[in-house]
């Protein structure tokens, strides 16, 4: 009746592990990717590219040594934008030709082209040139992603002034950068341009920023920055972006300050890349940034036979999660009830220092009005801390006085997006602080600061 049991449009997290799990069902699938290859934004733009530079950057930059070596230490004295690009190049490479093979052994097929509905069943590809295909399908995932909001008001050339897909590409490194948002992506690049010496100035409308996160380590995070000489304007809307005579970048601000840079990066939220796909001849509908509204539980969309996945349905847009909302949709579209997933998923900010939180943050403790005890650990405590040469970081964690349980674990500094995935277990098993204070870690590791958070919480608790 159908020519396929599924289209996936994207190729990215969710999509690419939904077409999967559909193929490894007995299913076929097709997978319509309008990028020259597979991946998505998440490998081309996103995910793979900022980690990959980040990666890149504290190891040319000496950034791990320098609590040995000081500040000045250099692995590599002159880092250009080629050093990033080679190594970034080699691992997209690499991602790419993983997912191909991964398609090719379940015998996914893909089309290359923008898709396009015709109806609640029909796909149009444009694969360029005039050439388009129509296909059919039984079920049909939303898995296109976003891409960044671009206002009028912000001159984007490619050269000196960004958004954050353009950035991997830039033609070299600047000696000052303005980064407009304090979102996730914007706090990232800040900091991974941060450790190359770049002087940089983080610019937020709003007067917080990462509001997610505890406020503890927050201000720690913001101590750092400012110990490295990073300017955060926070509380202060962009006026206007103009270009000086001899080829700046001047941010004016509402609070009547001007932000001199080389040049400029705008990461201010993205939007759904949803205004191509002829929603409307499917019966779907899209908020005022492009996203879809989806069944938290089942993901389907308004049409029950079509799924939406990924960071197009919004909240919590983390490639972690996308790639479970992407085979939880595939499951479902085969009738088979979906497991409620766990309480508490982690996030991963790969900042520099990184910050990894799950749980509850001390404010929502506090607000739900539950006992609680507070116990931190320092990197700087721990044998591998001092081997590592950390002069910073920390670990918190929050236990209720009454039931013992920990309510919740976040981490400021190296490894944190690691050693998240011990406090996450517990958290998600119901475990109480007596784990800690009994298991033994492996000695010497960062992993110790769970046992050392967990004594100072456990010593300041009645027995």
């Amino acid at each position: 009746m159908y020519d396929f049991d599924m289209v996936v449009i994207g190729s990215g997290p969710s999509g690419r592990r939904a077409a999967v799990q559909f193929a490894k069902l007995g299913k076929s699938v097709l997978v319509v990717e309008k990028g020259r290859r597979v991946g998505g934004v998440s490998v081309h733009t996103g995910t793979i590219p900022s980690k990959t530079l980040r990666e890149t950057v504290l190891n040319l930059s000496g950034w791990r040594e320098r609590g040995f070596y000081g500040r000045s230490y250099r692995v590599k004295q002159d880092i250009g934008a080629t050093d990033l690009i080679a190594r970034l190049q080699k691992t997209l490479d690499h991602e790419v030709e993983v997912l191909e093979h991964q398609f090719s052994r379940n015998m996914v097929k893909t089309a290359s082209g923008e898709g396009r509905f015709l109806g609640p069943n029909k796909i149009e590809i444009n694969a360029g040139g005039g050439e388009t295909r129509v296909v059919s399908a039984a079920h049909i995932l939303i898995a296109c992603g976003t891409r960044p909001f671009r206002p009028d008001y912000v001159p984007f050339d490619g050269r000196s002034v960004f958004d954050s897909d353009e950035i991997i590409d830039l033609p070299k490194l600047p000696r000052s950068l303005a980064v407009i948002g304090a979102g996730v992506i914007g706090v990232e690049y800040a900091t991974i341009f941060s450790a190359l010496d770049v002087a940089v100035t983080l610019i937020e409308p709003r007067p917080t920023f990462l509001d997610f996160i505890d406020k503890e380590l927050i201000e720690e995070f913001m101590h750092e920055l400012r110990d490295r000489n990073v300017a955060v304007r926070l509380g202060s809307a962009v006026n206007s972006i103009e270009r000086s005579e001899s080829g700046s970048i001047v941010t004016k601000l509402s609070d009547g300050r001007n932000v001199t840079t080389e040049m400029l990066l705008f990461a201010a939220g993205r939007v759904g890349a949803t205004d191509r796909l002829n929603l409307e001849a499917a019966g779907i509908a899209v908020d005022h940034r492009g996203r879809i509204a989806v069944d938290p539980v089942t993901l389907q969309t308004s049409v029950p036979h079509i799924y939406a996945a990924g960071d197009v349905i919004g909240f919590p847009s983390l490639a972690s999660t996308s790639m479970e909302q992407g085979r939880v949709a595939a499951c479902h579209a085969l009738g088979m009830e979906p497991m409620a997933p766990p309480e508490f998923f982690p996030y991963g900010i790969y900042s520099v220092p990184e910050i990894s939180t799950a749980g509850l943050t001390e404010e929502e403790v506090r607000t739900r009005g539950i006992p609680y005890e507070v116990g931190v650990a320092r990197f700087r405590e721990t044998s591998r801390g001092h081997i590592m040469g950390l002069n910073s970081g920390m670990m918190k964690m929050i236990f209720s006085t009454k039931t013992r349980r920990l309510l919740g674990v976040h981490i400021l500094g190296e490894g944190a997006t690691e050693l998240i995935h011990i406090g996450q277990a517990v958290l998600n098993l119901k475990g109480t602080i007596d784990y800690f204070i009994q298991n033994t870690f492996n000695y010497p590791t960062l992993a110790e600061a769970y046992k050392i958070a967990g004594l100072d919480a456990w010593n300041r608790m009645s027995r």
